[in-house]
């Protein structure tokens, strides 16, 4: 069964492309109809493309791997936000830092140095510094938090990127293709779906429709996740089973022809007689002792 249908999609205004003038023409079979100067997009083929990315992102979250969510746009902002913290995912709403995924060990230096100053902090070695210096280090720690602190928990490269808008991410969809990192985007009429692994042929301007595509996504991603919980509760207990049956010694079992045979042996071997208790020897009387005279 499908996650999404061609009512819900028409209802977001998943249909609506760009001005017939911007289009590119690699989307040219995703294209249903032109209407007014506007492309139209296929919805049936945007509802077969969503169900094979969520698919996809499912069993990339059922082996445990990240998925980094990146829009920037002023539209899809506060939906991607909402929904990746929802699952636990790392995401970027504000300006994409350069290099991020090709030169990510910098980037985790500057997430640490984040978490640094949280320390100082709590230990209270910055209030023995003037106001100014204290000042410079807050507003240091806000830009930080502001850039870098939607993937602070983010400790290695992530297994898959999903972009809103090709378009504007181009330089993350560069570094991803550059490292073989699979690329899930909403693709518009405007934009090239050459570059990207599972694309969704879709408005990405509008903000219903980023979010019915995202929600889609997203309870594939939490049914993956919730799945590999589940496996992991069944492989503890099957191990648990296992030490108990090591520890526990295992008694041979009697079949029924071990028993006939014991009961046969028993009934032909002779009884063994008993030896007769020897009769004791009589005690000899002492010789009465010789009188005087």
């Amino acid at each position: 069964m499908s996650r999404t249908n061609f009512e819900q999609l028409l209802e977001a205004g998943c249909h609506f492309g760009h001005l017939k003038r911007k289009w590119n023409p690699a989307m040219a079979p995703y294209i249903f109809m032109e209407r007014n100067g506007i492309h139209i997009i296929d919805l049936n083929k945007t509802v077969e493309h969503i169900d094979v990315a969520a698919d996809a992102l499912k069993q990339i979250a059922k082996s445990g791997k990240r998925i980094l969510f990146v829009a920037t746009k002023k539209q899809a902002k506060d939906i991607v936000a909402e929904k990746a913290q929802a699952i636990g995912m790392p995401y970027v709403i504000e300006r994409w830092p350069g290099g991020m995924l090709t030169n990510f060990p910098t980037i985790r230096k500057a997430v640490k140095k984040m978490s640094n100053i949280d320390k100082l902090m709590a230990d209270g070695t910055y209030d023995k510094l003037s106001k100014r210096e204290n000042l410079q280090i807050r507003r240091k720690r806000e830009k930080l938090e502001k850039n870098l602190g939607s993937i602070a928990d983010l400790t290695r490269l992530p297994s898959a990127l999903f972009v809103v808008d090709v378009m504007k991410e181009h330089i993350a969809v560069h570094e991803a293709n550059r490292l073989g990192i699979p690329v899930f985007a909403i693709v518009d009429t405007n934009s090239n779906p050459d570059n990207i692994d599972f694309m969704i042929p879709a408005n990405d301007d509008a903000s219903k429709s980023i979010e019915v595509i995202l929600a889609a996504c997203c309870n594939a991603i939490a049914e993956g996740l919730e799945e590999r919980k589940v496996e992991k509760i069944d492989m503890e207990a099957a191990g648990e089973q296992q030490d108990s049956a090591v520890d526990e010694p295992v008694k041979p079992k009697r079949t029924r022809k071990t028993i006939k045979k014991t009961e046969e042996a028993e009934d032909v071997a002779p009884a063994v007689e008993e030896a007769p208790v020897a009769e004791e020897a009589p005690v000899a009387e002492e010789a009465p002792a010789a009188e005087k005279e």
